[in-house]
Order: structure tokens, then C-alpha cells, then sequence
């Protein structure tokens, strides 16, 4: 069931993804050659709290931490470790929910370590890219595929692909709620989209194929061809005054 929110709802959800959205742009900010996984997975646990907020992924099903940071060919749900140090080259996806007075910002972005290569950074801007592009397609009497169609287009005008076993959701109370938000689809079809409606738009793109494995930890999702991956994602909501980006900061 989709749960459409109200005003007063909907300027809380604001308050949960500027929280989420300045988790993830300080650690962001700290990408670097030398630090580890763990230590940026600390950055966004202590900012959510010094907000007042709960770091809405620390023990969500049993995840372990307050982030998700995947690495290169691990596209989500990465677990962060005090051992998984990140080298020049690398590329970065971090990902991470706050829940503030019981509603939730869902955020994520992907970040280079030092130089990166050219393929990398197309992997990159075309994750971001394709975002806006669904974006678009946000609207009032508009379809869920609609959205999908446009993110997959412009994905594979990169010569990318999109993951197709892994969807964006509806946000709210919960971190997951209806409905599923793919990214691909056929114009015109499926859910129609309507004004108090939150979810997460987030293309989950791969270099090669989107064929995946979770790794034995039981969370992380791996590229099964070892191709580098990018994920880049906001909490948005459809409102009388239009499309607002609830965890964009800035």
C-alpha cells in the first residue's frame, strides 16, 4: 500500500534527508587515499547523531553498521571494516539512512579516490545523470514507468547497464515501502504517481553486465564480471508546489 504524505509529514521528511544528505557530503568530503571503510562509516554515524537523528541502517535486518560502502565492482549494502582500506583509483559508493521523529532519509552517492580513470568517471556522471533524467519524469499523472524508461535510456547511451535485481522504493516511516521503484520500465505503464508521494529514485548502473551475487557476508552485492559499478540516489517528493529533492543539501 502507498502511504502519501502530508504537509506536516513531508517538512519532518525534510529535516530526515538534510540530515542524510550532509551524512553523506561529509563523508564524501573525506574520501581519501589511506582511510577505511569503517572510518567513513564512523563519519556518518556520529553527524546523524549530533542531529539528534537514529542512524536508520545500524542493525536494519541485521546490518551491521550505519552505512553501506561498496567499493568498485560492489554496487550496494557494502559492510564497512577497520580493514578495508581504499587506494588511489578506487571508486566509492556510500549509502546510508537517518530516521528523524520517526520518518527516514535515504541518500547515496559515489565518490573517486584521488585520479580516477576515464571509464570510472563516465561510470560516475552517468549514474548521476540518469537520476535527473528520472527526475523529470517525476510528476504528477505520470507512471513509475515513465521514470524507469528514462534512467535505462540514458544508462545505456553510456553503453552501461542498469541492475535490474535491485530497486528504488517509496520512503516514509519506513525505509522501504511501496511502491518499487525500478530502473527500467515501458512508458506509460505501471504506478501512476501521485502528488504527497516519497520515494528514493537511485540508478544502480554497471560497466558490464548486471548480472550480480551477494558475497557470503550475506549483504553485499558484487558484480558477477568483476565490472566497476555506481549508484547515485535522493529521497523525493511530489507536492502541491511541485518535485523536492528532500535530501539534497545546498
Amino acid at each position: 500500500m502507498i502511504r502519501l504524505k502530508n504537509k506536516e509529514q513531508l517538512a519532518v521528511m525534510r529535516e530526515a534527508g538534510r540530515i542524510t544528505g550532509e551524512a553523506i557530503c561529509k563523508a564524501g568530503e573525506a574520501v581519501r587515499e589511506g582511510i577505511t571503510t569503517k572510518q567513513l562509516d564512523d563519519i556518518v554515524r556520529h553527524h546523524i547523531e549530533k542531529c539528534g537523528a537514529v542512524p536508520a541502517c545500524l542493525g536494519y535486518e541485521g546490518f551491521p553498521a550505519s552505512t553501506c560502502v561498496s567499493v568498485n565492482d560492489e554496487i550496494i549494502h557494502g559492510i564497512p571494516s577497520p580493514h578495508r582500506v581504499l587506494h588511489e583509483g578506487d571508486i566509492v559508493k556510500i549509502d546510508t539512512c537517518a530516521c528523524y521523529h520517526g520518518f527516514i532519509g535515504d541518500c547515496a552517492n559515489t565518490f573517486p579516490v584521488g585520479k580516477i580513470s576515464r571509464e570510472s568517471q563516465r561510470l560516475i556522471d552517468a549514474a548521476k545523470e540518469a537520476f535527473y533524467k528520472g527526475l523529470a519524469q517525476f510528476a504528477e499523472g505520470k507512471r513509475l514507468g515513465d521514470i524507469g524508461f528514462a534512467i535505462e535510456e540514458h544508462v545505456r547511451s553510456y553503453g552501461f547497464s542498469v541492475l535490474r535485481d535491485y530497486t528504488g522504493h517509496g520512503v516514509g516511516r519506513e525505509m522501504h515501502e511501496d511502491p518499487n521503484v525500478p530502473n527500467y520500465g515501458t512508458p506509460g505503464r505501471g504506478q501512476r504517481l501521485l502528488q504527497g508521494m516519497a520515494i528514493s529514485i537511485e540508478p544502480m548502473i554497471c560497466a558490464g553486465s548486471p548480472q550480480v551475487r551477494v558475497l557470503p557476508n550475506g549483504w553485499t552485492v558484487q558484480t558477477l564480471d568483476g565490472s566497476r559499478t555506481s549508484h547515485f540516489e535522493h529521497t523525493v517528493a511530489l507536492t502541491p508546489d511541485g518535485v523536492v529533492i528532500l535530501t539534497e543539501i545546498g
